[in-house]
């Protein structure tokens, strides 16, 4: 394992069992996990798990461990596939106190099932190490009350009289967008997270100067937004081209050159554009230039 770091941030580089194992019990004010979810998709070369018994095996160890290294009065939120989120759940349930089931709901992206109801949706589970003492800054996240028109009503139970509210506490149910090939956050991942939806996690259930760990970061969208919203924060990721945007969006020094640092904006999928498919508008060097930004 190797560790890169700068002020109140690191990067821990290799398997993440091995890498939770060097972070102190009690440690951490806020984990928020995203890891594989054993449905086939390819991070760079890294394949999901065969057999869903060893998947469920090893998210138990790692769960386990980010239990560990929570504080007393830590948050963990916990994402997974739908279909592996019973199993989490009954699981994490036994060890911590369960706070919400939010709904991570987005459009389609244009794929439709053809012979089942295509999923459109997100499970977060959201827990706490104890529910009598844990941080939540329902002020940080508020979002507008939507009733159909403005609210101009007046409550007179209050000296002197003062209008209701027009905002409110995001309800379980939450609408993000997700990360689109040409929104300016787009990195080369294929189940990168929006930065909108980490800034809600991070600014409700954490405070200025709190420890935010990712144990999967991926592209780093939490030690990122962490880091512009005043938290310390630990990532940990086992592979090293992800381990590079992470250099780069949080600013941590290292040996690499800038060109291998450098922002690659390339397709999720296989699917060519529209342009690609044709040969139509530009050459192949002027591809590869426009890749890079």
């Amino acid at each position: 394992m190797r560790l890169l770091e700068a002020e109140n941030h690191k990067i821990l580089h290799g398997d993440v069992l091995e890498a939770l194992a060097t972070v102190e019990t009690g440690s951490v004010n806020l984990v928020f996990a995203d890891p594989p979810y054993n449905i086939g998709k390819d991070f760079n070369g890294l394949k999901d798990f065969k057999e869903e018994d060893e998947y469920l095996e090893w998210s138990r160890a790692w769960i386990a461990e980010c239990l560990r290294v929570l504080s007393p009065t830590g948050t963990f939120y916990l994402m997974t596939s739908t279909q592996m989120m019973p199993h989490f759940d009954l699981f994490c349930r036994a060890r911590a106190h369960i706070l919400s089931r939010i709904v991570w709901t987005y459009d389609s992206s244009g794929v439709q099932a053809r012979r089942y109801f295509g999923s459109m949706w997100e499970p977060i589970l959201h827990m706490v190490a104890d529910p009598k003492a844990y941080t939540f800054n329902a002020d940080e996240i508020l979002v507008e009350a939507k009733t159909g028109a403005k609210r101009a009503l007046i409550d007179y139970r209050k000296d002197p009289p003062q209008p209701y509210s027009t905002e409110k506490v995001p309800g379980n149910v939450w609408d993000f967008a997700r990360v689109r090939f040409k929104m300016d956050e787009y990195e080369d991942h294929p189940s990168q997270k929006p930065e909108a939806l980490l800034e809600r996690v991070i600014k409700a259930s954490s405070n200025a100067g709190d420890v935010v760990l990712d144990p999967f970061s991926g592209t780093f969208t939490t030690s990122a937004v962490a880091a512009r919203l005043g938290r310390k924060s630990i990532g940990i990721e086992i592979n090293e081209e992800y381990v590079k945007i992470g250099l780069r969006r949080v600013g941590i020094p290292s040996t690499y050159s800038e060109d291998e640092l450098a922002k690659v904006k390339a397709r999720k999928t296989k699917n060519k554009s529209k342009k690609d498919r044709t040969g139509e508008g530009i050459t192949a060097p002027e591809v590869a230039q426009a890749t890079l930004f």
